[in-house]
């Protein structure tokens, strides 16, 4: 079990360590990025607590199944618990909140700009909290990642929905999950797998009561639970997104911050925005430009730059 140490954005790593952990950032981002067609598909189709709850109600048993199983150990005894709470207030409970909600209140490509400022974000809090100066090249780098970022998800059209409740709640997520990233590098006395498994437990308990709730309100109980059995295309989204995002995602994202530290593994988010890309050309039979490829070129060179550092 790996001990606290401080974190790794401007020091040294292992070759393999580095490797290792840039793999898992880049799947946890691909399967994040494929996530958003997915929530955006789900939302046309129910509620934002229904989504969350059975989402999260999803992952906490198949990762509760796992552990049965002794395919995952976990061990939550004699750690300091503070870090923990930390951790799962902002990620799941307010980050998924914001983005969820944001999602519904505006457009797939405005989401995306939003994600994009996360690696710029995240480095302010970890300059600001964990005192770790970035260097310049991983400043140049993140900056060219953003400036790819922005340039693949505007190349598709902005079809602006102006709306000051939606920017409000994805401007709660970046900050949050910014936060988040910051608060995992401090919680290294646990593991990546127990603190998926924290996060799961936590998000199925918050969601899940908040969409008995609201269906008691709204006197549709019935709906709520026989919703992922009489929809097909629900179904499908919050399989993917409690299995494929929250359980592995997260799981490969805790990894790859325990490896890289925070300023390495936020780079990472443009591989998100660039498969998002990828996914609506695939998928919706979207042309891809030549600026979306200027702008994928970019991620890619970006992602190199913050990570381009000295091993042992």
């Amino acid at each position: 079990m790996p001990k606290e140490m401080p974190s790794m954005s401007v020091k040294e790593i292992s070759k393999k360590a580095l490797f290792t952990g840039c793999l898992c950032a880049a799947a946890a981002e691909i399967l994040h990025g494929m996530s958003y067609a997915f929530t955006k598909q789900s939302t046309n189709t129910a509620g934002v607590f229904f989504i969350l709850g059975w989402r999260f109600l999803i992952a906490a048993i198949v990762m509760t199944l796992c552990i049965a199983a002794g395919l995952i150990r976990v061990r939550f005894r004699g750690k300091p618990l503070m870090p923990l709470l930390r951790v799962i207030l902002l990620c799941p409970c307010v980050y998924f909140m914001g983005e969820t909600l944001g999602i519904s209140r505006t457009t797939s490509t405005e989401c995306g700009i939003f994600v994009a400022s996360i690696p710029v974000v995240s480095v302010i809090a970890s300059a600001v909290i964990l005192k770790n100066r970035p260097s310049r090249l991983q400043v140049a780098g993140i900056v060219t990642t953003l400036a790819g970022m922005v340039i693949c998800v505007t190349a598709v059209g902005m079809t602006a929905s102006l709306s000051v409740p939606g920017y409000l709640f994805m401007s709660l997520g970046v900050i949050s999950y910014s936060l988040y990233l910051v608060c995992v590098d401090k919680a290294s006395v646990y593991t990546s797998a127990e603190l998926a498994y924290a996060m799961q437990i936590s998000g199925a308990a918050l969601f899940t009561a908040l969409a008995l709730a609201e269906a008691v309100h709204d006197g549709n109980v019935g709906t709520l639970v026989a919703l992922p059995f009489q929809n097909r295309g629900f179904l499908t989204a919050v399989l993917y997104l409690g299995i494929g995002c929250s359980v592995f995602a997260f799981w490969l994202s805790n990894a790859a911050i325990e490896k890289l530290g925070v300023n390495r593994a936020a780079s990472f988010i443009g591989v998100a925005t660039l498969v998002s890309v990828l996914t609506g050309t695939l998928m919706l039979r979207e042309p891809l430009t030549l600026l979306q490829t200027v702008g994928a070129v970019l991620i890619v060179l970006g992602v190199y730059m913050v990570n381009a550092v000295r091993t042992r």
